[in-house]
């Protein structure tokens, strides 16, 4: 029964959005806004007689594009507070899951062409909020899953699995099969900036003993002519 039901109600939502977009086909791009609460953003304004098109490369303003987005926008949103009821069923989470899905994917083709157009980068800047609640598996890049929908049979045992595997431990003879002689030192010989730093520290360490043992051989021959002028 519960099946039943929302098949019906699926079917009466899409015969009221297309009342409503044959309605806003008749207005001929008047407004419908006629005082007291404000109704829906796409019943009133300059593009409220237009349907979104389906390709964003066909609009050729960063404005229009920006209210395609921001609609989408808002549409993503609602879904996502209407997706975190587990009681719709089913079906309906994962229907609700699948148009949020796919308008975000709108969303970003819409962000392309603004970009294009020399808009703002929208991908660039921080994450929106929208999209910062879905979660992702690893083996479905790109598709996210939303609310209850996280909670889905067989979504949820994926979400469990879906841990990144750690690295196998290396034996002591995998550590050093990659190893090369440079790592011993056994090809010193052929650096010639090594050789030759090597050479001016031992001259400057052969210098430095050369001078301590000159200054040991001044120190005694003077301790003994001091000696000798004692005994004299």
């Amino acid at each position: 029964m519960a099946r039943n039901e929302e098949k019906a109600e699926l079917v009466i939502n899409r015969w009221i959005a297309q009342k409503r977009d044959l309605e806003r086909a008749n207005n001929l791009g008047k407004s419908t806004y006629m005082g007291g609460a404000l109704p829906a953003p796409a019943t009133y304004g300059p593009y409220a007689a237009k349907k979104r098109p389906k390709i964003a490369s066909e609009v050729q303003t960063v404005r229009e594009c920006e209210y395609w987005r921001s609609e989408l926008l808002r549409g993503v949103a609602q879904k996502i507070k209407e997706i975190q009821n587990a009681a719709l069923g089913e079906h309906r989470i994962r229907d609700l899951n699948d148009e949020i899905n796919k308008e975000l994917r709108e969303k970003s083709y819409w962000e392309d062409q603004i970009k294009a157009l020399g808009g703002p980068d929208h991908k660039a800047q921080a994450q929106q909020q929208t999209e910062i609640y879905g979660a992702e598996l690893a083996s479905h890049s790109g598709y996210k899953y939303f609310g209850a929908a996280k909670d889905l049979p067989g979504v949820r045992e994926l979400f469990e699995q879906n841990h990144v595997p750690s690295a196998p431990r290396k034996t002591r003879k995998q550590l050093f099969k990659n190893l090369k002689p440079d790592y011993y030192g056994w090809r010193d010989e052929d650096d010639e900036m090594l050789l030759l730093a090597e050479q001016q520290a031992e001259h400057e360490a052969v210098k430095r003993e050369v001078s301590r043992w000159n200054a040991e051989q001044a120190n005694k021959k003077q301790k003994t002519e001091s000696t000798e002028a004692k005994q004299k």
